[in-house]
């Protein structure tokens, strides 16, 4: 397994490019299932999650090219209905394929989903959108087997107990895009990539209104074309750039990234001291003041985003005062705070919160990463610490973040991947 040995604290400088968002690739890429045309998506991030969403859908009959940064998704001779286990296990996000499935074969076998170990995170939404839609649904060794003969349009409400679902949203809209009639769903969430994939259904021909509000609205059509569409940047890539830089009180330029997706991340930055200039598709951060204590709470967007809670946690371990974060969005999502406190860090977590004593300074040491967003965490913190920290278990790393060495390596870091 590869590990990650950083070698710290120097500053950063220097401009680099945010890659396209993960989290708006994979549903977009699975959506590619409704309609039989041609599909092109531009610059895609290459990470292990695309790359797994690619086995994928050549399993379910796609065929799927990738040249560059340039997918290419063409029908087979015929598609396939079921989602293995044996790939499903390995992303979560596998789940995005029922919806269309469902839509244009009329049936789905798909495995109960895998992914990182932050918690339960129930799919009882995904499969209430589509009962409300007309679907037969049954668990069945493992598999959610789906199947209606057409499915038609509804209204639901698909709000769970920790708020909007991004799965079930985007889930729901695409199994509706060819459904009978309109469906109106209610609770919906307002991330950016959620509006995203909405934008790119209608690329395909399906008509969608209220995409980034609460409401969502598709009336169902009988068939999607193909397109040539690209992703948004990937802000939680680009915030996690930008906490390098305040963590490591450096100035770094961040280009072709959405500012307007970040501002709840980019307002608690400015309150730790950190300079924060946006200006079109460009950021820059300069971190040279000291690290002032903030209290963050995560929500649903516009609130400030759960995928930069781990990496805003360890820029607070080395703030001049106490912090309290409170996580609202995943259960056990703090797997890296016992790793941090293994470089000197003081955090003491109860339930949903976590308080952190700001330290002068961190110090290198083994640590071992338990999901994305907690590699990404330990990243930051081996770039500040003094001398050496190795990280382990960093396919994590891979699954979400593009290279990440390579370019913290080109604003100056000494970062070394050890296959």
């Amino acid at each position: 397994m590869d590990k990650l040995l950083i070698r710290g604290p120097k500053p950063l400088s220097g401009s680099v490019e945010v890659a396209g968002a993960k989290n708006a690739t994979l549903p977009i890429m699975a959506a590619t299932l409704l309609t039989p045309e041609p599909c092109v998506i531009r610059h895609v991030p290459l990470v292990q999650d695309v790359k797994t969403m690619m086995k994928l859908l050549q399993i379910l009959g796609k065929q799927a090219e990738l040249k560059g940064d340039t997918l290419y998704l063409s029908d087979g001779k015929s598609l396939n209905v079921e989602a293995p286990y044996e790939i499903v296990k390995q992303m979560r996000a596998s789940y995005y394929v029922l919806g269309p499935l469902l839509a244009r074969e009329h049936r789905a076998r798909v495995s109960l989903p895998g992914g990182c170990a932050i918690g339960p995170r129930p799919i009882d939404l995904h499969l209430k959108g589509m009962r409300a839609l007309g679907a037969e649904i049954a668990i069945e060794h493992g598999y959610i087997a789906a199947r209606a003969r057409q499915l038609a349009g509804s209204e639901m409400l698909l709000e769970g107990s920790h708020g909007p679902s991004v799965g079930a949203s985007a889930n729901v809209m695409m199994a509706a895009t060819l459904a009978q009639g309109r469906t109106v769903i209610h609770g919906a969430s307002c991330e950016p990539e959620v509006v995203n994939l909405a934008e790119f259904l209608v690329a395909l021909g399906a008509r969608i209104t209220g995409a980034g509000t609460p409401t969502i609205t598709v009336d169902g059509v009988g068939q999607l074309h193909g397109t040539d569409f690209q992703p948004i940047p990937d802000r939680i890539e680009a915030g996690t750039l930008a906490l390098a830089a305040a963590i490591t009180r450096s100035r770094v330029e961040l280009t072709g990234c959405r500012p307007e997706h970040m501002s709840a991340l980019l307002e608690k930055m400015r309150g730790t001291g950190c300079s924060v200039e946006a200006s079109g598709s460009t950021l820059k951060l300069d971190g040279r003041h000291a690290v002032k204590p903030v209290d963050v709470t995560t929500a649903p967007y516009p609130g400030f985003p759960t995928d930069c809670q781990a990496q805003f946690t360890a820029l607070l371990c080395l703030a001049a005062g106490r912090s309290v974060v409170t996580e609202h969005v995943f259960e056990s999502r703090y797997l890296h705070a016992l790793e941090l406190a293994r470089m000197g860090a003081r955090i003491d977590v109860d339930a949903n919160q976590a308080v952190i004593d700001g330290v002068p300074k961190l110090s290198g040491a083994p640590v071992m990463a338990s999901d994305i967003r907690a590699s990404a965490s330990l990243v930051l913190a081996g770039l500040a610490a003094e001398g050496e920290t190795e990280i382990s278990r960093i396919y994590h790393l891979d699954r979400g973040y593009a290279r990440l060495e390579e370019k913290l390596r080109r604003l100056g870091a000494d970062v070394t991947r050890i296959r």
